[in-house]
């Protein structure tokens, strides 16, 4: 049974999966009061704890500690409800790369009882429109140097009415930081209930059909206190630094939320190449890195030409499985551990992971404390040791889309069935094996094959085309498309390069296909389907 709201608008509360639908929730241990807002758990409570001189934020050349912080998130909380008129349980799209302003909004629209979906800055109008229309969101806010692209999905949409620039820079000149700033800095945050939405975080799976997971506030809180607390054992001396966008959970868990519950420090890079986060782990002496194996064979060769990694006590590695050999050379080459793990939106963060004391190249780990998996088959049914199957989770965390159907696929008899492909050894341990769908995984970001056909198709030049992951060594996958032309168009490097930039202009530039190869004909069944089967064999 749900606790109680603070919400006036019910639109969160009213748009969950029916609760015969939801996954069944092991919350033993997890136990908060029934009302419960994060936003003041990870910024004021942490002052009166004692951590107010204590460095949370590091970003555009500036510490900020936590009672700066939580000052600074009361401000802007108060020029939301104020000025803006966020009632408890309004949606609001905040759309930025990785920097403090980012995190304080995202802290004050909590304190403030409203809805947060964080997104990405290479996300285009189309793309941001699907996102508001589904959540029905009427307020974003923005870094001031990129909201062309809202500003343009504001024009055309019924909900969104209002966008808000702030000042990604820290010069604090945009109109949200002007209205705040005279606002004053404590704050009476919303009595928000521990069961209610404090986050939507939207995952296009493999349909490109936006799907949003919805998270409590205690959820927001249970993601630190199980995997950030047991396995990465987190103190306040700890300085965070990883490459994943806030606007995935994974990056907002691991550089906004586990740092923060603990009284530690997160360095944020908004453009988080290996040699800038090498150059932060050497400046600011960090501890804990969050990235993908291909950013850690990146920052292996760094250390060969005298790059100092040396106060990284533990390499945390997801978006896409790790490779033994990447483990192996790790653990030689730095003599600290690299922890495989696997997450899901649909969780809100790592739910299976290697441990200190327990890590094995070419291993997942086992079930973080609180969560349990097991391996089955298409009907349920718990497959022996060492036989692949579909992985099944549940624990204190789960999957409930907003008002999708999608629900039933994903939770069945109260078991998360996550797209995963695994087995597990005789000694408990967890195997990666396969997605189980046909969702591309490429450097950590997981891009929907038919959103990339959808944008191909758009181009005048093409007649049809279908989309797969093509084995990469240094990215894990790469987008490749197959591409049918139109009469009369060269099938050469320039419409290669043509059909390129048109996928970037129309979507996330980082899902465009690296890899274009030109086909007469596309291999079908006899009532039309696609085999992308065949493509992914070489049997054009």
């Amino acid at each position: 049974m749900l606790g109680p709201t603070g919400h006036t608008d019910t639109f969160a509360r009213d748009n969950l999966p029916p609760e015969d639908q939801w996954p069944d929730f092991l919350l033993d241990g997890f136990d908060y009061p029934e009302y419960l807002n994060a936003g003041v758990e990870l910024s004021d409570r942490m002052v009166e704890r004692g951590f107010g001189d204590h460095v949370a934020l590091i970003g555009n050349g500036r510490r900020r500690t936590y009672k700066e912080l939580a000052d600074w998130t009361s401000r802007l909380a108060h020029a939301l409800v104020e000025d803006y008129g966020v009632k408890p349980g309004n949606r609001i799209l905040i759309r930025s790369a990785n920097n403090p302003a980012m995190v304080a909004c995202w802290l004050a629209a909590t304190k403030a009882g409203a809805v947060v979906v964080n997104t990405m800055p290479m996300l285009r109008a189309g793309e941001l429109a699907k996102i508001v229309d589904k959540a029905e969101i009427g307020l974003a806010l923005c870094d001031t140097r990129i909201k062309d692209e809202l500003v343009a999905c504001a024009k055309e949409s019924k909900f969104l009415k209002q966008v808000v620039g702030f000042d990604g820079t820290a010069n604090f000149d945009a109109e949200l930081d002007r209205v705040a700033l005279d606002k004053p800095v404590r704050f009476e945050a919303v009595k928000t209930g521990r069961d209610d939405v404090a986050l939507l975080g939207f995952t296009s799976g493999t349909t490109g059909t936006p799907k949003a997971t919805m998270h409590f506030h205690r959820d927001l809180l249970i993601i630190a206190d199980a995997y950030a607390k047991e396995v990465l054992q987190v103190t306040p001396d700890d300085v965070f630094v990883g490459s994943p966008p806030l606007a995935f959970t994974f990056g907002l868990g691991g550089l906004a939320i586990f740092p923060l519950r603990f009284g530690a420090a997160a360095t944020l890079l908004e453009s988080a190449t290996p040699p800038n986060m090498i150059e932060i782990i050497e400046k600011y002496r960090a501890t804990v890195s969050f990235t993908a194996p291909t950013a850690y064979r990146a920052m292996m060769a760094a250390m060969d030409e005298g790059a100092d990694l040396s106060s990284l006590r533990v390499a945390v590695s997801a978006g896409e499985t790790l490779p033994g050999p990447v483990f192996e050379e790790w653990t030689k080459k730095t003599g600290k551990p690299i922890l495989d793990g696997i997450g899901a939106t649909e969780m809100l963060h790592i739910f299976i992971s290697n441990r200190f004391d327990d890590m094995h190249p070419a291993t997942t780990g086992r079930p973080v404390t609180g969560y349990e998996a097991r391996i089955v088959d298409q009907d349920m049914n718990e497959l022996p040791r060492g036989e692949v199957g579909r992985l099944a989770v549940r624990g204190p965390t789960g999957c409930r889309y907003l008002a999708d159907e999608r629900q039933k696929d994903y939770v069945r008899g109260g078991w998360n069935l996550t797209g995963d492909s695994f087995f597990q050894d005789e000694d408990g341990h967890l195997h990666f094996a396969a997605r189980s769908d046909d969702m591309i995984v490429s450097a950590g970001y997981n891009i929907a094959g038919p959103e990339v056909e959808a944008a191909l198709l758009s181009h005048a030049d093409v007649v049809e085309c279908a989309v797969i992951g093509a084995a990469s060594e240094e990215r894990g996958q790469i987008v490749e498309a197959y591409v049918v032309l139109a009469k009369g168009v060269a099938p050469d490097a320039a419409s290669v390069k043509r059909l390129q930039d048109h996928v970037k202009a129309v979507i996330a530039p980082y899902k465009y296909p690296r890899s274009v190869r030109f086909i007469d004909a596309l291999p079908k069944t006899q009532t039309g389907k696609i085999q992308r089967f065949r493509l992914r064999e070489g049997d054009e």
